[in-house]
């Protein structure tokens, strides 16, 4: 979309969370192989997470890869890792026109399991990111809102193990700075795209008071406009976090 015609807002999630859904379904739609589908919302990715900066969207967090997805068949699994590579690699040889932009990359997730190869090429974007960001895309690989919190609630138990807090102490600050979001501001809104209406353990202790956008469109099909129409849905709820 020309810079020209990004519409103004009256309010902005500061947060949005993406469930990156429907790449299988629209592959299968068009009788090519599921990893097309893939690749076509890789690109998706891509452009809204540009036109997220255009529009003064200070976060967003993309679920790409959950920790149940290792349960799909071993060539769509290692076809998703092949693609992860190839963007990796284009990210890094993009970190030019991202500091341009003001984009930077994240990524949360458990690191158990991704192939070290990937593993370095994310240690090396996020470490070279020593600019001035407009928005920052996380990527969540990897990930599971319980397994998350299963992960945090263990190392606040070490603490208390160590005599380093007691459980008086823990608090629901503390638990949420022992997760992979520790530092970012819980998501305002969260966008499902594909027709389906459930989190699927995305940013479950983080959604408490989310507001909920959903879509029948399919991921890859996921365009500008679409964001646009959340947004303007989100500059209409009243949200009162349990007040009046």
């Amino acid at each position: 979309m020309d810079k020209k015609n990004i519409p103004q807002f009256s309010v902005l999630p500061e947060h949005i969370g993406i469930i990156m859904d429907g790449n299988g379904r629209w592959a299968k739609q068009r009788n090519l192989p599921r990893y097309k589908g893939h690749v076509e919302g890789a690109k998706t990715f891509r452009k809204i997470g540009e036109f997220a900066a255009d529009v003064g969207i200070k976060c967003m967090t993309f679920y790409a890869f959950s920790t149940e997805n290792w349960k799909r068949p071993k060539e769509e699994v290692d076809a998703i890792m092949q693609l992860f590579r190839e963007y990796l690699r284009e990210a890094e040889e993009r970190q030019a026109e991202n500091e341009e932009k003001g984009i930077k990359l994240c990524f949360l997730g458990d690191r158990k399991g991704i192939p070290q190869d990937i593993l370095s090429l994310m240690d090396q974007i996020e470490n070279g990111t020593q600019y001035e960001t407009k928005v920052i895309l996380n990527l969540a690989i990897n990930y599971g809102g319980r397994h998350e919190i299963t992960q945090g609630v263990k190392a606040i138990a070490e603490r208390v193990k160590n005599g380093e807090i007691s459980v008086d102490d823990i608090t629901e600050d503390m638990i949420s700075d022992s997760l992979y979001t520790a530092g970012s501001p819980d998501p305002d809104l969260i966008i499902r795209p594909s027709g389906e209406y459930r989190l699927s353990n995305f940013l479950t202790w983080q959604s408490a008071y989310s507001e909920f956008w959903f879509s029948d469109v399919l991921w890859p099909d996921f365009t500008e406009e679409n964001l646009i129409e959340a947004l303007r849905e989100f500059e209409k709820r009243n949200r009162r976090f349990g007040g009046v």
